[in-house]
């Protein structure tokens, strides 16, 4: 039997925010506001009569929806996200390299690449979308908010598999830089291999004994008395690898604030951003078969101290 449940619909972009969806489960509900307010407790029935007044609530078929309207099993709600007082970042990405399959940007410090939790605007694909107006622009892979550098996007949905491909298959060699304490017992280079797991504090990751999942090459471009610039090349994409593998060989990275323990702020220190850099991207075009490199146009504040090694290609390091 042929499903009878709608299909998706795409929808305009407003103010570079893509239309979120949700499906209605089984139940029962005396309205759509009242569903809305059920299936997301946190956001207060005053915010959702505001949406629908503004028009950024809408039935299946891309029509404005009224609070007061039905609301069946199965249909599609469709709603544009908001948050009040969103902290603003400011600081701005730069726009690398674009072609008709795929977009490169420079992210700045303390950016979120996706809309999450707090931060819709103040993302980079938020800000990418408004920019370009690319509405089905996506993020390949992902970097944390607290690191700077390179990010890729798929600019074409047609061919956006091909190039996930390469990271799901590790064909993207990928170079960070990073200040952090001279370690002067390691011998350098050298390869760090451990078993990477969610940790109980759910936005961090901890090492536990067991197979290994993650790999990281280190190796140093610059040191002094009690610093480095180290060139970190990850051979897997866990999340928080670098940050967590560095502070397990005992060269935290510098301002990093959840390793090797979590340090409680009452609000971001735009002051102090985590002394990391995604650095450069390489791989070969799936579609062109060419091979690619791009580079951050980023310097790390702390690696002023290194100027001349911090102009090292990082790909030939």
């Amino acid at each position: 039997m042929k499903s009878t449940l709608p299909q998706s619909i795409e929808l305009p972009m407003r103010d570079g925010v893509s239309a979120s969806c949700v499906q209605v489960p089984v139940g029962e509900w005396s309205s759509l506001l009242a569903f809305l307010c059920a299936q997301f407790p946190v956001i207060e029935e005053v915010i959702w009569r505001s949406r629908f007044a503004r028009g950024l609530v809408l039935d299946q078929t891309g029509n404005v929806a009224q609070p007061t309207d039905s609301c069946k099993t199965g249909s599609r709600v469709y709603y544009y996200r908001e948050v009040l007082q969103e902290i603003e970042i400011p600081f701005h990405e730069t726009i690398l390299y674009q072609d008709s399959h795929i977009l490169v940007a420079d992210k700045p410090h303390f950016l979120p690449v996706i809309p999450s939790g707090i931060y819709v605007q103040q993302t980079l694909l938020t800000r990418l979308k408004r920019a370009t107006g690319i509405g089905h622009l996506s993020p390949l892979h992902r970097i944390d908010k607290d690191t700077a550098g390179l990010v890729m996007f798929s600019v074409n949905p047609k061919t956006r598999n091909a190039y996930q491909s390469l990271f799901r298959t590790q064909q993207v060699t990928k170079h960070y830089q990073a200040v952090a304490r001279w370690n002067n017992t390691l011998q350098y280079p050298i390869s760090h291999r451990s078993r990477l797991v969610e940790d109980a504090q759910f936005f961090r990751t901890q090492e536990v004994v067991g197979t290994e999942n993650s790999e990281t090459f280190v190796n140093v471009l610059a040191q002094n008395s009690d610093s480095a610039l180290y060139d970190l090349q990850p051979l897997t994409g866990k999340k928080h690898q670098l940050r967590v593998h560095m502070a397990s060989l005992g060269m935290a990275i510098a301002n990093d604030v959840l390793y090797p323990v979590v340090q409680e702020r009452a609000a971001e220190n735009f002051t102090c951003p985590l002394q990391l850099l995604a650095r450069s991207l390489a791989f070969v075009d799936p579609v062109t078969h060419e091979p690619r490199y791009f580079e951050s146009q980023r310097m790390l504040a702390d690696a002023t101290r290194f100027a001349t090694a911090a102009s090292t290609d990082c790909a030939t390091a």
